[in-house]
């Protein structure tokens, strides 16, 4: 692994944790998809793993050109992905590929894989408003010249990503929430856009309640609260087989291919694949994963803190919360803290596109890392000579 680092750039740590966590994903969604394999393959786990193993390792290459490029770049092109993320949203509402009572992708022409077009838009979004808040910090406590230019793509964005994906929508809303408050937006404004947000969510949840069939997912929405409210077995069932799966695991779990709970849990690959980690790998496993995104965590924020230019820090630290908060959730809804939800955890979870939306997030922190890094050297050699 050292001499593999000669011919990277970029926060090394950043790039250990993220090959750790691919590594283990081969290995946990190579066991977790054995009922799939015998439920539409004949029990041939082989083809599920060569396509994971070669997404994953696609989504590397891809972060490494990504982390080649002058984050710069990226600010010009969040210009035009931005107004490109719109008119596919609304296309998959009306056009997409529908799975599960939601339209959420689209396929993509000559292969077998689909695009979900919310990594996109949420990629574009994030991007956009860190150089509009980088742009506009001169008037940055101005309603008009700031606030509604970066507030309104927030809302169109969230909004067209809502009705097929509600937690999506909700965590990318948060993540601007956080970006707009790092990037020091008056606090009346961002105490405004969070009462509104309430209320959106107020009113969404009295229509689901009342009124399930007023809006697309209504009932899908009500039936998720109201199980994890009940919390029996019958009712939570998804919820219940991940309890079994993680009170089988134990301290030191089952051993890897040993998952009995895989065979029984929904979605055993991608949104419940921690419980199937705990149950194979054991909580001490469990812990070490928390830890790795933790650290992910702590050194986009301390890349944040070190990188000069403000497009660059915010970049860094709203991509990085996007990674890490939708991890939390995943694992909060795998140990029943949270509803189900649907998000799957980064970097670990078998998928298609969205492994790949998640490796050019890092390429993209790792590129501000790796400039932030040759300044330093570039000043640090410049004081040496004086």
């Amino acid at each position: 692994m050292l001499s593999l680092f000669k011919y990277i750039k970029g926060d090394k740590v950043i790039w250990t944790v993220v090959l750790l966590l691919s590594l283990l994903s081969i290995l946990v969604v190579y066991s977790s998809v054995i009922a799939l394999a015998y439920r539409y393959k004949g029990g041939d786990t082989g083809s599920y793993l060569m396509k994971h193993v070669f997404i994953v390792g696609s989504g590397i290459l891809l972060m490494y050109f990504i982390h080649k490029v002058k984050y710069s770049y990226f600010s010009r092109i969040s210009q035009l992905a931005i107004f490109l993320a719109a008119p596919l949203l609304l296309y998959t509402l009306i056009a997409g590929v529908t799975a599960g009572d939601a339209s959420r992708w689209l396929a993509i022409p000559g292969t077998s894989l689909t695009f979900q077009t919310s990594d996109f838009a949420k990629l574009a979004l994030i991007t956009y408003v860190a150089r509009m808040l980088s742009i506009k910090q001169n008037q940055i406590k101005d309603f008009k010249t700031a606030f509604l230019p970066i507030v309104i793509p927030v809302g169109v964005i969230c909004t067209l990503i809502l009705p097929a994906n509600f937690s999506t929508a909700a965590l990318l809303f948060m993540t601007c929430f956080v970006l707009m408050f790092i990037g020091r937006m008056n606090a009346k404004h961002l105490l405004l856009l969070l009462g509104s947000g309430l209320v959106a969510g107020g009113i969404i949840i009295i229509l689901i309640f009342n009124f399930p069939d007023a809006i697309p997912r209504g009932r899908t929405w009500k039936a998720r609260i109201e199980n994890f409210i009940k919390g029996d077995s019958e009712s939570n069932f998804q919820a219940e087989q991940a309890k079994i799966a993680i009170a089988t695991g134990g301290i030191i779990g089952q051993g890897p291919g040993n998952s009995i709970q895989r065979n029984f849990l929904p979605q055993a690959s991608s949104d419940f694949i921690f419980a199937i980690l705990i149950e194979e790998w054991g909580l001490i496993t469990a812990i070490v994963i928390v830890f790795l995104y933790l650290i992910l965590l702590f050194r986009g924020v301390r890349l944040a803190i070190k990188t000069e230019r403000t497009f660059g820090s915010l970049l860094a630290i709203g991509l990085t919360f996007s990674l890490v908060f939708q991890a939390m959730v995943n694992m909060a809804v795998a140990v029943n803290l949270f509803p189900v939800t649907g998000q799957p955890l980064p970097l670990v979870s078998m998928g298609g596109t969205s492994i790949w939306f998640t490796s050019i997030a890092l390429g993209m922190i790792l590129s501000v890392s790796r400039e932030s890094e040759a300044e330093n050297e570039k000043e640090g050699g410049v004081n040496a000579a004086a």
